[in-house]
């Protein structure tokens, strides 16, 4: 167990360091991760990379449609599927309502759960949540990097997310400050639920999570593991609703990069419905297996992501060090392209050059099966995209930018937009 938990803390501090990056982009250009990925990928060709996150949203809301039905269905016995169609609808609505209301839900949650985890920690600690000792297990490099691929790709693939919310930041709001507070926010509570995961499944057997946090608390004091549950629950389904938020962004965005489009409740509810709607069919009628619906959503996350994070944090801090024309990114025939050709090729060969590594429950790829499991898929697609964006780029005139970046930065003055919330509609 002590092994699992340090790959998990390692794989942790690895992937939160691209989610703190990302997140320190918001309140410096006050946009939707995805519309300033405009920037490598074109106007029309940011497509690419607005599929593969809604393709990571999706994954996640699968995953916790799997984990609340039919834990629940084993605790309580309630019907999975209504379980599914009730926890959509409430996703949906938290989606609609917008960026306020899921800042209030995961507000609320934070204080209500603190305590539960706090009293549930101690319990472990103490040896009060039952449990039997842990068998012996030898170390092995390969489940060592596999528990550090699953644990890293968990925060990075919040990283197409979580500008859409530091967006509503000052402009001013000191760049090592955002870092700081999302890396440690991040990384602290992932490694601390994760460790009790690592307690459960070692000391538990547990396989599904629910009903093993249910049995810990229950066996520290009667009734409180089902309490800790009902309120994990709804901090999933919350976070279900930042899906489907982010979900219906990507989505419009990728309409309004092929068709100028306005956004309106009426495309947001429709869109956000169309999504849980997938996702709960998904849940509910296609994946059922638990332990192999996490592992496999997990790494595929981390494959569809890494090459596309290495292109965005490379034009941000390397290329263009943070300065955008944030005006030419809702410009179809601005300077930054329709299709931006070095972004969707970094993209695309590191991605395919990745796919002989992958290890997942559906496809062994050759090397996984000769090496018995080892994967680096996403240590080849930070490497290879990274280099041929690095290369590609050294022949770019960035002078156009520069001048459009002072151009734009007069406009959004002009408008009241710099100080306040630049980009924020």
């Amino acid at each position: 167990m002590d092994r699992t938990i340090v790959a998990v803390l390692l794989g942790n501090a690895f992937g939160t360091v691209f989610m703190a990056l990302h997140a320190s982009q918001g309140p410096r250009l006050g946009l939707p991760q995805m519309i300033q990925s405009r920037a490598q990928f074109g106007y029309r060709g940011v497509i690419l990379p607005l599929f593969l996150a809604l393709f990571t949203y999706l994954i996640f809301a699968v995953v916790d449609t799997v984990i609340i039905s039919q834990g629940l269905q084993h605790i309580f016995g309630w019907n999975p599927v209504l379980v599914g169609v009730v926890i959509a609808v409430v996703a949906v609505l938290l989606a609609v309502y917008g960026y306020d209301w899921l800042h209030r839900a995961f507000r609320v949650l934070f204080w209500a759960s603190l305590p539960l985890w706090l009293v549930l920690t101690v319990g472990v600690v103490t040896g009060n949540a039952g449990g039997t000792p842990a068998p012996h297990s030898t170390f092995g490099w390969v489940p060592f990097l596999i528990v550090f691929a699953v644990a890293a790709s968990n925060n990075l693939s919040y990283a197409p997310v979580v500008s859409d919310y530091s967006r509503y930041l000052p402009r001013s709001t000191p760049f090592w400050k955002v870092i700081g507070s999302v890396y440690v926010g991040a990384f602290v509570s992932l490694s601390w639920l994760a460790a009790i995961g690592a307690w459960l499944a070692a000391h538990l057997g547990a396989t599904d999570a629910l009903v093993s946090v249910r049995d810990a608390g229950n066996h520290i004091a009667s009734g409180f593991g089902t309490v800790l549950i009902i309120v994990a629950v709804i901090a999933l389904v919350a976070t279900m609703g930042e899906m489907a938020y982010s979900g219906q962004l990507v989505v419009l965005t990728a309409l309004d990069s092929i068709r100028p489009i306005k956004p309106t409740v009426t495309k947001r509810v429709v869109t956000a419905s169309i999504f849980a709607a997938v996702w709960a069919v998904l849940g509910l009628a296609v994946f059922h297996d638990i332990t192999t619906t996490v592992n496999d959503g997990l790494v595929l996350s981390l494959y569809v992501l890494a090459p596309w994070t290495v292109v965005n944090l490379y034009d941000y801090f390397f290329l263009r060090h943070g300065k955008y024309a944030i005006t030419e990114l809702e410009n179809r025939h601005g300077i930054y392209g329709v299709w931006g050709w070095r972004g969707i090729a970094a993209y695309l060969i590191g991605f395919a050059a990745s796919i002989p590594f992958w290890d997942l429950s559906f496809y062994v790829s050759p090397v996984a099966k000769a090496t018995g499991g080892l994967d680096i898929s996403f240590i080849v697609e930070l490497l290879v995209s990274g280099l041929i964006y690095a290369v590609t780029t050294r022949t770019l005139d960035l002078s156009t930018n520069q001048a459009a970046v002072a151009a734009s930065e007069q406009r959004l003055a002009s408008l009241g937009l710099v100080e306040a919330a630049p980009g924020r509609p």
